[in-house]
């Protein structure tokens, strides 16, 4: 019994002890949060300074905007102006790949191919696009030498103004375009805009280039499917000589397609069709 009271006794004194160092701890944080309350720190002082700093020097300038600059002019753009640029050029390169380039007619011309032999995803998508696409750098190489030769590397080192880089950058691309643009094709959208056609060379540099894309593209689509009409000939050939041979045996239950395919395929190899194609496309352009 004894020593059940002394285990008694010990608790209650374990138990009071910690109420006391707890009540101790609520007041001492009470009386530091009643202080900091009262008495501004230092950082606070600070902070509060730069503040007002700020908004007096915001009150004192009510004429700020956003305004960029490359060196008075000289052509030297920031990181940032020249990360924003990059940007766009990259937003607008699909665009500009197909509008401005050879590759409306190139891809136009091999979908043809495609579809008179028969073939309907031999070869797929994406390797008519990659083709496509190298042959269109290949023969636009010397436009975009001359653009980075005249426009690029002026500006990038400051010899030119910005107005002065867009003006013969676009001075190669307009001369590939007028090239491969037929004249009624520019005389058709010059008389939906009511204005003269051009004759002379000093008139066509003078041309919106809202006219002379359109005019370019409209040009490229007839070229493409000229060339496509071309392609197709053969090979109907082959389709109606297999069609009449399959009637004269009275198989007409047969898909002519079928039996004409594996002929229309060795006629092309036969006769180098992919070198034939290739480089007739190439050689419009030259």
């Amino acid at each position: 019994m004894k020593r059940y009271k002394k285990y008694i006794i010990a608790l209650s004194l374990v138990i009071t002890v910690f109420f006391l160092s707890a009540a101790l701890s609520l007041t001492y944080a009470h009386k530091s949060f009643a202080s900091s309350n009262t008495k501004p720190t230092e950082s606070t002082k600070v902070s509060d300074q730069s503040t007002s700093s700020k908004r007096a020097d915001s009150a004192a300038d009510n004429n700020n905007g956003l305004s960029i600059s490359y060196n008075n002019d000289e052509g030297d753009f920031s990181g940032t102006v020249r990360i924003l640029v990059f940007l766009t050029v990259i937003s607008l390169a699909p665009a500009i790949l197909i509008m401005l380039t050879s590759f409306t007619r190139i891809i136009i011309v091999l979908h043809f191919l495609r579809q008179a032999i028969g073939t309907q995803t031999a070869p797929p998508n994406q390797i008519l696009i990659g083709l496509a696409l190298f042959l269109t750098v290949f023969i636009m190489s010397p436009v975009f030498n001359q653009i980075n030769k005249d426009a690029i590397k002026p500006f990038d080192e400051g010899k030119i103004t910005q107005e002065e880089a867009i003006e013969a950058g676009s001075a190669p691309l307009r001369h590939f375009m007028y090239g491969e643009t037929q004249e009624k094709d520019l005389a058709l959208f010059c008389d939906i805009s009511e204005k003269d056609v051009p004759t002379t060379e000093k008139e066509y540099n003078e041309v919106s280039m809202t006219l002379v894309v359109p005019a370019f593209i409209l040009s490229e689509l007839r070229t493409a499917f000229i060339m496509g009409f071309c392609i197709y000939v053969p090979f109907i050939v082959i389709d109606m000589v297999v069609a009449s041979i399959l009637m004269s045996m009275g198989m007409m239950m047969l898909p002519p397609t079928t039996i004409s395919m594996p002929f229309k395929i060795l006629l092309f190899i036969l006769v180098d069709g992919w070198d034939l194609v290739i480089g007739t496309i190439v050689k419009t352009f030259y």
